[in-house]
């Protein structure tokens, strides 16, 4: 199951010549285009006039875009036009092999085309539905032979992106899953294919994720500005959550989610209130000019300044004075916490176990800057310079005169606890304590000193050297001028500081297992390959990575333990780690580290 790939002809046995393409939207107009750039005879279907010339419009402006940034001649252009032939009767689509629509998202609306085509199109047709969340078996019922209906679901803009998802019904018949499969091949496009239900593979990961994090921001939590930088800087996401659901349209996904919610029942697709509410408010994101964000004007990308705006005047500053930073622990985010701060220019002294391992920290700082001195990027005057800054020992003693020390050492609440009982003895007042920790209560590290005030998630990414974001976390005990002093320091060395409360998963985790964990239950399922998955998600949304090739990267134990911490703090039942990723975990597959994970890394 783990290791299997979904078929696709490289072509078709069926032979299609001439498509219809029923709706001539921005959507209907990008398909009648991916079609008739690929030579195929395109009918393009709309129930008006102004219908019609709007498809023209659509059409005209995007391959002019196209020729202008030099991806087709005039002459393409030309002949792609001159392939499709606009009507306002359905009946003009009799000679078509395959026919799909992109009308509005309405059950009844769709159900009334296919009830036509049905006496319209040849038998052998193929009847296809560019839904983006209506039930295609439904949409099916309305034809006399169900089994030749399937969704093809292109995302926006058609023309450019790649990934189309294949859906079948139960009673989709096996050729046609194949034909269609292999014309979608033919277009340059890259199908997956999945079974029927609501969302499909990208838009079920995705809206579960996004919904999750408007309900973040209607708790305040965090900012919008800090939810947004948390998963572009922490995940590499071209976009933050937010930004993404204004540029979606706030109706739009009020209404995926609710029939995600409708069909499935899974409390965590029931839409957060705040979108009903922004929903009804008009406030639809972009297209209206105010969504969580506000813009320069409907269907501007320019987001302007309003009342959520942090002030210039409100820029985080140092209130505690900085100049030694201490660091505990020798492993890669030790090690890196101490090269970012000396680069810096800070004085940094860092504590290890045993003389070996204190060596390795300079070791490794030495290789990093090796490296960049390598590529041309550092020098050795920065690097001596560097390791001039930085001094090792064995006896957390020699932290008494820091004025920040941050703990990097393992995630065991027991030892941490017993190292900031023994920082309290050691650190001079005034000193703020932070920890790395990515999944542990700070407050029960803060509680154990007599100076909860000065104790603060310093949560940094791995490699630190490399990652720009850092989570600030507060407790309800630790002062806003050591928060605020933290963030400035974020800041100083270079880093993006975002804000949240003390509880598990902070931001970036609290958003990404989630949907890790979502996606582990539909392989589960055998709702799509792994291989399918990832690949949705990669092109349908433009992710770095597909989430199964992110779990063995991360390691399943590691995510196990994270999405365990989850659980156990929200008590959500869809926060319950999926069985397979236990599986997996006991049976040691942990990943690229153990060469085996949901992939099979042994031959690679």
């Amino acid at each position: 199951m783990m290791r299997a790939m979904t078929s696709t002809p490289e072509t078709s046995a069926r032979t299609f010549t001439t498509i219809g393409v029923v709706g001539l939207g921005t959507m209907g107009a990008g398909i009648a285009e991916v079609f008739a750039r690929h030579g195929f005879t395109v009918v393009g279907v709309e129930q008006s006039d102004e219908g019609l010339e709007r498809g023209r419009q659509h059409l005209a402006n995007s391959t002019d875009r196209a020729v202008r940034r030099e991806k087709l001649s005039e002459a393409e252009q030309a002949e792609l036009l001159g392939r499709i032939t606009f009507t306002t009767s359905l009946a003009d689509l009799a000679d078509a092999d395959f026919v799909i629509e992109a009308v509005v998202e309405s059950l009844a609306t769709k159900k009334a085309i296919f009830t036509e085509l049905d006496s319209i199109v040849s038998g052998e047709a193929i009847l296809a539905t560019n839904t983006s969340s209506l039930s295609v078996t439904e949409i099916s019922t309305a034809n006399s032979s169900p089994g030749r209906v399937v969704g093809v679901h292109f995302f926006n803009p058609a023309p450019v992106q790649n990934l189309v998802e294949i859906v079948r019904t139960v009673v989709t018949e096996p050729a046609v899953l194949d034909d269609v499969q292999g014309l979608v091949a033919q277009l340059g496009k890259s199908p997956v294919v999945c079974g029927d239900k609501a969302g499909f593979i990208a838009n079920t990961l995705l809206f579960g994720y996004l919904n999750h994090a408007a309900s973040m921001f209607e708790g305040r939590y965090a900012s919008r500005e800090d939810i947004d930088a948390a998963m572009r800087f922490g995940c590499g996401y071209p976009m933050g959550p937010l930004a993404l659901l204004d540029l979606i349209g706030l109706d739009t996904a009020y209404e995926i989610l609710e029939t995600m919610y409708r069909q499935g029942r899974d409390r965590l697709h029931a839409p957060t209130p705040v979108l009903k509410q922004m929903v009804m408010a008009g406030l639809l994101g972009r297209k209206t000019g105010r969504g969580f964000y506000t813009y320069e004007g409907p269907d501007s990308p320019v987001v302007v300044d309003d009342d959520k705006t942090p002030s210039a005047d409100e820029q985080p500053q140092l209130r505690h004075e900085i100049r030694q930073v201490g660091v505990v622990g020798t492993g890669t985010m030790a090690s890196g916490i101490v090269e970012v701060f000396a680069k810096a220019g800070y004085d940094v002294r860092y504590v290890g176990r045993s003389a070996d391992k204190v060596a390795g920290v300079t070791a490794t700082i030495t290789k990093s800057f090796d490296k960049q001195i390598q590529r041309g990027k550092a020098t050795e005057e920065a690097k001596a310079e560097v390791l001039g800054r930085v001094s090792g020992s064995t006896s957390l003693d020699d932290l008494a005169s820091v004025d920040l020390v941050v703990e990097a050492i393992a995630e065991d609440l027991a030892i941490k606890t017993t190292l900031f009982e023994n920082l309290d003895e050691i650190c001079k007042q005034g000193a703020i304590l932070a920890t790395t920790t990515s999944s542990l209560p700070i407050i029960a590290m803060a509680k154990v000193t007599s100076r909860p005030q000065d104790v603060v998630g310093m949560h940094f990414f791995n490699p630190a050297t490399v990652m720009k974001l850092v989570e600030v976390v507060s407790t309800v005990a630790t002062s806003e001028d050591v928060t605020e002093t933290t963030r400035a320091l974020c800041a100083k060395v270079g880093k993006v500081a975002v804000s949240c409360g003390d509880r598990a998963g902070f931001i970036v985790n609290a958003l990404l297992f989630p949907y890790l964990n979502d996606a582990v239950k539909m392989l589960e399922a055998h709702y799509a390959t792994a291989d399918d998955i990832d690949l949705a998600m990669k092109q349908g949304c433009a992710l770095p990575m597909g989430p199964f090739e992110l779990l063995d990267v991360v390691g399943n134990d590691v995510s196990l333990a994270i999405q365990r911490e989850l659980y156990l703090e929200f008590r959500e039942p869809g926060f319950a780690p999926a069985p397979l990723l236990e599986h997996l975990v006991t049976a040691g597959y942990l990943g690229r580290k153990t060469k085996r994970g949901f992939r099979d890394y042994s031959q690679r």
